[in-house]
């Protein structure tokens, strides 16, 4: 199994993310924040409920429900998801998925 994004279960989204990571002072865990712009859930033509945001691979699935839309002249343009990792084994198993994601799509890791 290839590694997804989903925002309705089963329904993979095609727009690849802006992800900022942080990680916790103390190194247990962190958060990230992901970012799309104009993403399929939100075309005209769709009309999936957004859930939440579902991160699927071949482990299983790592669940976020805080997901916002944003708006621009009164329609949704974008979402903005924050998934927050509050253990080492919360923040492995991100990284994990984060590195099948990027071999997917084909991404490379940059550090700040």
């Amino acid at each position: 199994m290839t590694a997804q994004i989903q925002f309705s279960r089963g329904i993979a989204e095609e727009t690849v993310p802006d992800v900022r990571v942080t990680r916790n002072r103390n190194g247990n865990g962190g958060t990230a924040t992901f970012y799309f712009d104009d993403p399929n859930i939100l075309s005209a033509e769709n009309s999936d409920e957004i859930t939440g945001m579902y991160l699927v691979d071949s482990e299983g699935e790592i669940m976020t429900r805080e997901v916002k839309g944003k708006f621009i002249n009164g329609q949704a343009r974008a979402i903005e998801a924050l998934l927050v990792m509050r253990s080492e084994e919360e923040w492995e198993r991100f990284l994990r998925f984060m590195q099948r994601y990027a071999e997917t799509q084909g991404l490379e890791l940059t550090r700040s």
